[in-house]
């Protein structure tokens, strides 16, 4: 029964890493597929979104999963509002 318990404990322990891991690789893959599509970005705004998109895969690369997710999260959420049009001026 103790066993059972412990190795339960350690599933959910584990499970935001792997989500965050989910959601890192996700979000990158949502940023690589809209700046291939996105022809509306101007030069300020896609060179913020470059510098995030970088940031998030040195972190991934590094192993810190939730720096990754964080980074391509601010990523994905410029775009998707340079896409409603709500984007800060360029």
């Amino acid at each position: 029964m103790k066993r059972t318990a412990l190795i339960f404990a350690c599933a959910l322990a584990a499970s935001p890493a792997f989500a965050n891991d989910d959601l890192c690789t996700t979000n990158l893959q949502k940023i690589d597929d809209k700046m291939a599509s996105e022809t509306a970005l101007g030069e300020a705004m896609k060179q913020q979104i470059t510098d995030l998109h970088k940031q998030a895969k040195d972190a991934q690369q590094a192993g810190d999963v939730e720096g990754c997710a964080g980074y391509a999260g601010q990523a994905v959420t410029l775009l998707e509002k340079s896409s409603k049009g709500d984007g800060p001026a360029q």
